[in-house]
């Protein structure tokens, strides 16, 4: 018996395969990490044209594979053409991707990572291209897989006065003198409560107006959440923090 199934899902990669055909790799709300192949896609004349592209929000038609789903029919949902025009949108949409993609699991319900994906897509859309965008992203991404970093008192003892507190990666956010491994440090002034109303804030809300923390809390949440999926997001490295 035939399988047929009906999903939906943001492209967060592509690559060759075969002659004519792409593995393409999607977040479903639904079933998590969805890895799909589309027959004769690198053809001029292919039926899904450009809407399998990265950032794409689509609408698929699968049929069941024993290793990979293949792709019948797509529709686009959202294209985002407004980041697709703009450079420095990209950049940001690949980094948020790359981290999506090492987080999300196959074969499992994806529901809040897909919505962090969906909304910070949105607001690239909206013409938002800051670097707090990214930080807020990122944190959302810990947030969503359980590791959020503890951003008002210490990760070890709970104890609140976090001015005098350091940052540690392994730790899990803000430690005490007591509570701190080797290695965590102190963040300049600032960087801290800026990290923390970032965590709280609405991705498609977040001011495109950025400060001089910017820099400071993205390589923060950026090597946090490395530090917690296991991998460099190697996207980052066209950035200047």
């Amino acid at each position: 018996m035939v399988a047929i199934t009906h999903d939906q899902g943001i492209v967060l990669r592509s690559y060759s395969f075969g002659e004519a055909d792409k593995v393409v790799i999607l977040i479903s709300p639904n079933t998590g990490k969805l890895r799909t192949v589309a027959k004769g896609i690198r053809k001029t004349k292919s039926r899904f044209g450009g809407r399998l592209e990265p950032f794409s929000h689509v609408d698929l038609v699968l049929y069941e594979g024993r290793n990979l789903d293949t792709v019948t029919q797509v529709s686009v949902i959202e294209a985002f053409p407004r980041l697709r025009a703009d450079y420095d949108a990209v950049i940001l949409a690949n980094a948020m991707t790359e981290a999506v993609d090492a987080a999300v699991q196959e074969d499992e319900a994806a529901f809040g990572l897909f919505l962090t994906l969906q909304r910070g897509l949105m607001a690239l859309e909206a013409g938002n291209r800051s670097r707090d965008l990214l930080v807020a992203f990122f944190l959302r991404v810990a947030d969503t897989l359980g590791v959020a970093p503890s951003l008002d008192r210490c990760a070890g003892c709970g104890r609140a006065q976090r001015e005098q507190f350091r940052f540690g990666f392994a730790a899990g956010g803000l430690v005490c003198e007591s509570c701190a491994p080797a290695g965590a440090y102190r963040l300049r002034q600032g960087v801290v409560e800026r990290l923390a109303e970032l965590a709280a804030c609405d991705l498609r809300a977040l001011s495109s107006e950025e400060s001089d923390l910017s820099a400071d809390a993205l390589g923060v949440a950026r090597r946090y959440l490395e530090h917690h999926l296991e991998r460099r997001l190697s996207s980052m490295a066209v950035m200047h923090e």
